[in-house]
């Protein structure tokens, strides 16, 4: 599904954009992975897991979302360039047809600028005009108390612990938080 772009001001006056990427953002995506998934330990990948990725890859990638009805990235371009980037996902089926999971993902440099709320507000609204929706689920590893607070401001609340679901490199284990939010 493709997002129409909507522009923002950041709270340092700065204007931002959100939309969807384009499969010609695939090189400038990567970058973004690396870059953010080096920022800190409290993501679910690192990045070595995309130095190496293939544009075209990234490219097929993007492109799926175009037709993809289940799912919406959104990416963040303040000054023309990807500082942050999210993505709902429905789910599918009779029995689990009424739920959505999120992922968000913002450089450390633009914190604190207004982009996570703004970003999880499209999310919801994108979620509402499907319709049929009932709530909104993530996950985050333990310890990421900035992130949790976003999280509870936005309207989540916690509802279980996945113990040991991620490995560090150093082969430490830490839990998973899993987080709803009701529409």
């Amino acid at each position: 599904m493709v997002l129409q772009e909507t522009v923002f001001n950041l709270k340092d006056g700065r204007r931002a954009v959100l939309r969807s990427p384009l499969k010609s953002d695939a090189e400038e995506m990567i970058q973004f992975l690396v870059r953010v998934y080096g920022e800190t330990d409290f993501l679910l990948r690192y990045p070595e897991e995309f130095e190496d990725m293939p544009v075209f890859r990234e490219e097929a990638f993007l492109g799926g979302l175009e037709d993809d009805p289940n799912a919406v990235m959104i990416a963040c371009l303040v000054d023309g360039r990807i500082v942050g980037n999210a993505q709902i996902s429905f789910l599918s089926g009779m029995k689990i047809g009424h739920r959505a999971s999120v992922a968000i993902t913002v450089f450390k440099d633009y914190w604190g600028l207004g982009i996570g709320t703004r970003l999880f507000e499209e999310m919801f609204r994108i979620a509402r005009e499907r319709g049929g929706i009932r709530q909104i689920e993530l996950d985050y590893i333990e310890g990421n108390q900035r992130a949790r607070a976003l999280y509870e401001k936005m309207g989540f609340c916690i509802t279980g612990v996945k113990p040991d679901s991620i490995r560090l490199k150093d082969g430490t284990f830490v839990n998973e938080i899993m987080m709803l939010k009701r529409l």
